[in-house]
């Protein structure tokens, strides 16, 4: 298991649950086939839309409706189950669960072309390099719209990150 993948998007079809006691995800509907759709243990769960329940490290792929998680400390507290919720399972830096700077949906995997392209509405997200991307906003000390970006893993070139999530508003691919 290495420490980051290339994938932004591994596999995401439908909704899970979590079960916080037995630390399983199953498959609450859709079409999801985890075994046969490449998802592996080390890649990062994301549940909730933008990340809101959280995220945790895939131990193990248990069938193709279930997968292991190995704890619940970054996922939304005060509950024992989460149900029927929207996920995205990615490659991107495990030490990006432990990374205060950045909530889960302010990470993404940035390809040489998304990384290449700007249009004059989003110029303000394009990063230094491909690779593993921290980027969020804030409002600075006059009140002015600020974006922060920080590459956290440079991209060795193209090919270096597949499988594009929903991040084709801030990031283009072209």
């Amino acid at each position: 298991m290495s420490l980051w993948g290339k994938k932004d998007s591994v596999y995401r079809s439908g909704t899970v649950s979590v079960n916080y006691g037995t630390l399983k995800v199953t498959k609450f509907g859709g079409t999801v086939a985890f075994e046969s759709g490449g998802v592996a243990a080390g890649d990062i769960i994301t549940v909730g839309a933008g990340a809101s329940l959280g995220e945790a490290i895939i131990t193990a792929v248990d069938s193709e409706t279930q997968l292991s998680i190995a704890s619940t400390a970054h996922l939304a507290t005060g509950v024992a189950t989460v149900t029927c919720s929207d996920y995205n399972i990615s490659q991107k830096p495990k030490s990006s669960l432990l990374d205060t700077n950045y909530q889960g949906n302010e990470i993404f995997g940035v390809d040489v072309a998304e990384q290449q392209a700007i249009r004059e509405d989003n110029s303000q997200y394009r990063p230094a390099s491909s690779g593993w991307v921290g980027i969020t906003s804030y409002t600075d000390n006059h009140g002015n719209q600020r974006v922060k970006t920080e590459v956290l893993v440079a991209g060795g070139g193209d090919g270096f990150i597949t499988g594009d999530a929903d991040d084709d508003t801030i990031l283009p691919d072209s």
